[in-house]
């Protein structure tokens, strides 16, 4: 079973900077993307940045320029560099992976979340 993990959410002030990481872990095929997820409160979750395998970064429009996404492939980690943070950023931030059998059977894994909250 894939265990994926994220860390490093907390409190900051609108303007600052944060990283999230996430490992994951215990996928017996190779792991394709990893990325970001975020749900802010009342809100649906949505999309914040991914990266393929071999790839390239892709970010929704609201993050592009301020956050970056890079991955370790040798540890099994994604990581998001998060910087002029805004109030709108507040949100609780999922990690995912995916993976692919060899059947091409895809099939995604999600952490628990960890929260961001930025004060204005």
């Amino acid at each position: 079973q894939v265990q994926v993990v994220e860390s490093g959410g907390g409190l900051v002030q609108a303007g600052g900077s944060l990283s999230l990481s996430c490992a994951a872990s215990g996928s017996r095929f190779v792991v394709h993307t990893m990325g970001w997820f975020r749900q802010p409160p009342g809100k649906e979750r949505e999309r914040v940045a991914q990266l393929p395998r071999g790839g390239s970064a892709d970010y929704a429009d609201s993050v592009k320029g301020r956050f970056t996404i890079s991955r370790d492939y040798a540890k099994g980690t994604v990581e998001l560099q998060m910087s002029s943070l805004k109030s709108e950023d507040t949100a609780v931030y999922y990690c995912y992976a995916n993976t692919r059998s060899p059947a091409g059977l895809w099939t995604d894994y999600w952490g628990q979340g960890t929260q961001v909250t930025v004060s204005s």
